[in-house]
């Protein structure tokens, strides 16, 4: 077996932790295939690993890295939906940020007709959890009104773009006048900035006081009890991340008077059947679009494998907009 070049994260700690490395390059078991990398995605599990608040699942790679786009260059037993050339995305179990990555075959699409490999990297992480959440967690409806937090992210620019094609009213929010242009552009119809108003008062106003039916939030915290005020009759807060506190005090009150749903979920931990099975929902609803031109990914800013680090401090600073990606090897 050759050698290849990956990140690793060593014991944990900042973002200078990341260094290249070597090590052997890996063996896609039964149902799995292995993918020359051309671009990786960074995301926030990526950031909570690396700084030991997110360890893997045990059946997991240990190294850091969930998406990436590139060919397949060796199939494991009993794969017959991929062969080998084929240009592909995927969603890994981690180990992405590396030349080779390993990934099931059921996580893993095809290059939608028109994107680039940078495109396609940009895709897995990100499309899997807002559909698993805003569309079959959240039961987002034609019709309905959704408030997104942290829009300008490349969760929150995608929910937009989703829940528009949806169907739905698209409220959201972020911290700066560039990121409220990029909300905008991708569809919303109203970007509340958090710094200069509070986002109750302004969702209240946009709705004449009933509420929205579906809140997306990654802030948790004091979110928390402010999302359940905003949410109308029967309303769903669906929670995919903390970035404030997840043990909060709570008036539980409006769950009851306002027969509420809180749900909320991670993807990494899921069985693999049913990330075969989102990989399966993505393929027939939403890759046709991406093929037309929407629905496209907003890439922010693209570094080397070597600049990992600088990567993952962006990602800590919250000043993107859009995806934070890796360039790993070729895109022929």
């Amino acid at each position: 077996m050759s050698a290849m070049r990956f990140v690793d994260h060593g014991a944990g700690g900042d973002p200078h932790v990341l260094q290249v490395a070597q090590r052997e390059r890996p063996t896609p078991g039964a149902g799995e295939v292995l993918i020359e990398v051309a671009y990786a995605g960074v995301n926030r599990p990526d950031v909570l690993q690396r700084s030991g608040r997110y360890p893997p699942p045990t059946d997991a790679s240990p190294h850091i890295g969930l998406e990436v786009a590139g060919h397949v260059v060796a199939l494991g037993e009993g794969v017959t939906q991929w062969k080998i050339g084929d240009a592909v995305c995927a969603l890994c179990n981690g180990g992405g940020y590396a030349q080779f990555a390993i990934a099931p075959a059921g996580q893993t699409l095809p290059v939608p007709k028109g994107l680039t490999m940078l495109q396609a990297a940009a895709l897995p992480e990100t499309y899997f959890t807002v559909w698993a959440n805003v569309i079959e967690r959240g039961c987002l409806k034609a019709g309905e009104t959704i408030l997104i937090h942290g829009g300008s992210s490349g969760i929150g620019l995608t929910a937009i773009q989703m829940a528009k094609a949806w169907g739905a009213t698209v409220y959201t929010t972020v911290g700066g006048a560039d990121k409220f242009a990029a909300c905008k552009q991708a569809g919303a119809d109203a970007v509340i900035n958090y710094r200069q108003e509070d986002f109750v008062t302004a969702v209240g106003e946009l709705t004449a006081g009933r509420g929205v039916d579906v809140i997306l939030d990654m802030v948790g915290g004091e979110y928390v009890a402010r999302n359940l005020k905003l949410l109308a009759l029967e309303g769903r807060l669906v929670q995919i991340a903390f970035q404030q506190p997840s043990k909060v005090e709570v008036d539980w009150m409006p769950l009851m008077l306002k027969r509420l749903t809180f749900t909320g979920s991670t993807l990494r931990a899921r069985p693999l059947a049913e990330k075969a099975r989102l990989a399966d929902e993505l393929r027939a609803n939403i890759w046709p679009r991406l093929s037309r031109g929407e629905m496209l990914p907003v890439i922010h800013s693209v570094f080397d494998l070597e600049q990992a680090a600088q990567a993952h401090v962006l990602m800590e600073s919250s000043t993107h907009v859009g995806k934070i990606m890796l360039k790993v090897g070729s895109a022929h």
